[in-house]
């Protein structure tokens, strides 16, 4: 498979959004086949890869699912502790070995997505959707993250050739915009790019996405496409929420739903030549929701948008 060299923009969808997510939550989520086959059925063009073991592991294998669904593969999210050095080995171990898969079953284009390992400190699952800046990490906390993030993108692009993007995301030490800036701002342009995800810069504090878009648009080689309830984020804020009550509560709802101008977004990623996939992704937990429902409503709203 090779990347797309056309100037439009292709829509993918993500297994998070049939309940596919990095958490140890209770509920079955489906097997790959189907997902693949609904993410293909439902008119996407692309999918990224899930947590390492749901998708094929043999690179043949996944090369041939894959091609089957003439599905391309962007992307697998790897989520590492970056605040804490001695886990920084392990996720280059993992963030490579995830690379090395996907580069054997479908070319260096593929993104690592990396992120916090979200969800496990208390406190920022706690205040996910109302993080101020007292919440956020040390300046000796932020150089230990910064390092470790830079290392991995580093150990990525040497073994592998591929990209390295970093996933802002609530109940992580990266969710507001002003940590998503601090991030920036401190690790290498030429390694680490963003992946810009709307629904979580939204319900991470952000007033505007497409004005974060605007802010960090130099660094994103990467977008998610989510939506964010307002009500429900209010709710969140008033009954003092975790994270995953939010989730539960379906925070992230389907495309044009929420708050977000999916159509400005799309706009503005065309008037500055975006040359990459959006992705859809509706985080809902294991089991819960109708997952096929929703991603073809979300793929008949986006072509609302023009995409």
């Amino acid at each position: 498979m090779s990347q797309t060299t056309t100037a439009s923009i292709q829509v993918a969808n993500a297994p998070c959004s049939w309940g596919v997510l990095e958490f140890d939550l209770p509920g079955e989520a489906l097997g790959y086949a189907q997902v693949l086959d609904e993410i293909r059925d439902t008119g996407y063009a692309g999918t990224e890869l899930g947590d390492w073991g749901f998708m094929p592991t043999d690179p043949a294998a996944l090369r041939r699912e894959l091609q089957e669904r003439r599905l391309e593969l962007l992307g697998a999210f790897v989520p590492v502790a970056f605040a804490r050095e001695p886990s920084h080995a392990e996720g280059e171990e993992r963030a490579v070995k995830t690379a090395r898969l996907m580069a054997e079953a479908a070319g260096t284009h593929p993104f690592i997505v990396l992120a916090d390992e979200n969800g496990k400190d208390a406190t920022r699952t706690k205040l996910a959707g109302r993080i101020r800046p007292e919440h956020s990490l040390s300046r000796p906390q932020w150089e230990t993250f910064s390092q470790g993030v830079n290392r991995v993108a580093e150990a990525v692009r040497r073994q592998t050739g591929l990209r390295t993007v970093f996933h802002h995301h609530c109940a992580g030490f990266v969710e507001a915009p002003w940590e998503i800036e601090q991030l920036m701002n401190s690790t290498d342009p030429k390694l680490v790019g963003l992946c810009f995800d709307t629904g979580h810069y939204t319900f991470g504090g952000g007033a505007d996405a497409i004005q974060g878009l605007r802010q960090f648009r130099d660094r994103v080689w990467h977008v998610h496409f989510k939506d964010c309830s307002p009500a429900l984020h209010e709710q969140s804020r008033a009954s003092q929420w975790n994270y995953f009550d939010s989730l539960k509560h379906g925070i992230f709802c389907e495309l044009g739903q929420g708050g977000i101008d999916f159509a400005a977004i799309a706009q503005e990623l065309r008037q500055t030549n975006y040359r990459g996939w959006i992705v859809v992704e509706q985080d809902v937990l294991p089991g819960l929701g109708a997952p096929k429902e929703f991603a073809r409503r979300n793929r008949e709203f986006l072509r609302s948008c023009g995409l």
